[in-house]
């Protein structure tokens, strides 16, 4: 295949580098004016992105909340790794998903309604045979419809732990309800993936087999992407300005090392445990298979593959232990406290946690540049869970954090509380405003959050 970059003065922001199967999106480059020109990111009209972020199983309020309110609040123990960020986080308290308690004779059911709900505002159809499924669209995807015009991939969904999208999972409910936070429509949730291969390869077209036998195949003959297009490489470098081929360098070298973790992982994974049943690329430690995840996304942000993702942490009622912390004790049942205070202070741990390694993602969005700021600048992310208190599947009061500048649309540094109990969905639909894309309504909103405009 003969090279596709052009000699001419300027580029064009689509310009991709191809060879032997492999695709790689360029991030975007200042040669590529003036067809970047019109979409350079500026304080009138900058890129926007969004994700959204799902703690599973509820969270150790005590620890969780910060104290005092407005500008003067002081971070909480479980906070605590976001305060070097503190000019970009918005943390909100008192927010509620009514539409995750039972209706009338419905039971349990708790954990499949509080996922569904999170980013619907609708309440999950209990079906009993975990077949007609029925939810809302997620606000995501609408902001997805219209972002995805704009970039290859309309939306990115990732997962830290695997999924199942049929069958019952949990008193009635289907699987898909814990299994995904995103939904195109009422009837289609969306799968998520939790294998780094898989992410990798379809943000960057490395195989366009889904059998893991071939991918496997492929890997092991060593054959990184980039070596397919190494003439290619040096065509471009060559017309590229000192920034743009220091720029491109250092993105180049950021998938390299995403591709050696990879690998790195699923020859772990064959070698130190050959009986377990998980998706090859998946490393032994959550806190690298956190990392790893996180640069993935990154890197879809930087080279604008996507600007809309979703995040799940894991699926309600997950299990998994955390013994590097401290906490070899099962997830879900160390959530159900009793108000036991080592159990309290198990899960304050898991939930310190999981902050950090959020932590480590804004981190690596502050320190990429985009246009006349960074990633993180450009970027409204929403961290939270659909739970409060895990131990009495509390729906109200609502852990939630916000983390960005929203390019420009969001004054950090402050913590608002409400006493009044406004439904999520009122802080999803404010938050669709600040990304320029305006919803009427979204499930169970009835209204917006004004003092979110407060900037």
């Amino acid at each position: 295949m003969g090279p596709m970059i052009s000699t001419k003065k300027h580029m064009s922001r689509r310009t991709v580098l191809r060879g032997l199967g492999a695709t790689i999106a360029l991030p975007l480059l200042d040669g590529m004016v003036p067809a970047f020109a019109a979409m350079r990111q500026t304080a009138a009209k900058p890129v926007r992105r969004f994700a959204a972020f799902y703690l599973p199983n509820g969270m150790s309020m005590a620890s969780w909340t910060p104290s005092g309110e407005g500008k003067t609040f002081e971070f909480s123990p479980i906070l605590e790794p976001l305060a070097p960020f503190r000019d970009r986080l918005v943390v909100v308290s008192g927010m509620c998903s009514k539409e995750a308690d039972p209706l009338p004779g419905e039971g349990d059911g708790d954990h499949s309604r509080a996922q569904a709900g999170f980013l619907t505002g609708a309440h999950a159809k209990k079906t009993g045979s975990g077949a007609d499924i029925e939810a809302g669209i997620s606000m995501d995807q609408i902001a997805a419809r219209e972002f995805g015009k704009e970039t290859q991939l309309a939306s990115l969904e990732l997962a830290l732990e695997s999924y199942d999208l049929v069958g019952q999972c949990e008193d009635g409910y289907g699987c898909a309800y814990s299994a995904t936070i995103a939904w195109r429509n009422a009837k289609t949730p969306l799968p998520m993936e939790a294998d780094p291969r898989a992410v990798f390869e379809r943000l960057f077209g490395v195989s366009d087999s889904t059998d893991r036998g071939a991918r496997l195949a492929q890997i092991r003959r060593d054959r990184s992407i980039l070596d397919m297009v190494t003439g290619q490489l040096a065509d471009l470098e060559r017309v590229l300005g000192q920034g743009d081929r220091t720029r491109l360098t250092e993105y180049l070298d950021s998938i390299r090392d995403v591709e050696r973790r990879i690998q790195l992982a699923e020859q772990q994974s064959d070698r130190e445990l050959p009986t377990v049943h998980q998706p090859a690329g998946i490393p032994d430690s959550f806190e690298a298979y956190a990392k790893l995840m996180y640069d993935l996304l990154a890197l879809a942000y930087q080279c604008d593959l996507t600007r809309v993702a979703t995040f799940l942490y894991g699926r309600e009622k997950s299990v998994r232990t955390y013994p590097e912390i401290g906490v070899p004790d099962p997830h879900h049942p160390v959530s159900h406290h009793q108000r036991r205070a080592d159990h309290l202070e198990k899960l304050a741990r898991i939930n310190n946690y999981h902050v950090k390694m959020f932590g480590y993602f804004l981190e690596k969005l502050r320190s990429t540049p985009d246009g006349d700021g960074s990633l993180l600048d450009h970027s409204l992310l929403v961290y939270g869970a659909g739970m409060s208190d895990s131990d009495t599947h509390f729906h109200h009061n609502l852990p939630i954090v916000l983390a960005g500048g929203g390019a420009g649309q969001i004054r950090g540094g402050r913590h608002l509380r409400f006493e009044n109990e406004p439904p999520l969905a009122n802080l999803h639909v404010t938050l669709l405003d600040k990304l320029g894309i305006p919803a009427e309504r979204l499930g169970d909103s009835d209204g917006r959050v004004p003092e979110l405009s407060d900037v």
